[in-house]
């Protein structure tokens, strides 16, 4: 009885001692915490966990590591105010996936996204198609980041350059964008499923003037028959 009475009294003084402790590192909107945030967190419910079961030992074992945890955050968060280079090596910084259209397969690789990821975290922000993104970053919480292609009124020389490129026509199904070639591999389901075969979809991307499909970094078309096609970076020399 007197153990579990401990426990009570430990829960208790956990629960308060844990919203004090939260509230000295200041507020961080929930789903948007860096790897440093994260790390702490874990940190600090493992030891109010510890110190609720351990009746055994005293409480300041457990709550004065707890403290000074806090006070570190304190800190890192202050030297993060005064110092970028400090903040981005705690932090991390954004990183740029898409740039003016295209996929950065170097920053993907970075980041260890692959392309079913990325077109999670774009239908996530409600994109559809790839084609409609102009700039994509990756920040630090894990959350992206994308601005879409402005609207123009009129067209425009670049308008007229889009316009003159191949377009397939028409596909035999209706919804979302769907992705035939992902990292230089022909997703047979996704052929099937627009009614076409690998020899069309070679034939196609020979448009682009690009002679192997391994090439491709990513290759998607939409209901209309228009395709989007991104080239794999050139490896540096």
């Amino acid at each position: 009885m007197e153990n579990l009475t401990m426990v009570l009294l430990r829960t208790l003084f956990s629960y308060f001692f844990l919203l004090i402790l939260v509230r000295l590192m200041g507020k961080r909107e929930l789903g948007k915490l860096s790897v440093f945030d994260v790390v702490i967190s874990i940190m600090l419910a493992e030891m109010a966990a510890l110190a609720i079961e351990d009746v055994d030992k005293p409480a300041l074992r457990f709550y004065l590591p707890m403290l000074l945890i806090a006070l570190l955050e304190v800190a890192f968060a202050y030297l993060s105010l005064k110092s970028k280079k400090f903040r981005d090596t705690v932090d991390g910084s954004a990183d740029l996936i898409i740039e003016n259209g295209q996929i950065r397969e170097q920053a993907m690789r970075r980041n260890r996204l692959n392309m079913d990821d990325l077109m999670v975290h774009l239908r996530q922000k409600d994109v559809k198609s790839i084609a409609d993104v102009e700039f994509a970053l990756l920040e630090p919480t894990g959350q992206m980041s994308v601005f879409l292609k402005e609207q123009k009124d009129k067209v425009t020389r670049e308008d007229l350059a889009l316009m003159q490129k191949p377009q397939v026509g028409p596909v035999s199904y209706k919804g979302l964008p769907i992705p035939l070639i992902l990292d230089g591999k022909v997703r047979t389901e996704a052929l099937n499923k627009i009614g076409q075969n690998q020899l069309w979809l070679k034939r196609e991307i020979r448009k682009y003037g690009i002679k192997d499909i391994r090439e491709v970094s990513f290759c998607s078309i939409d209901e209309r028959g228009i395709m989007y096609l991104d080239k794999k970076d050139k490896p540096l020399q």
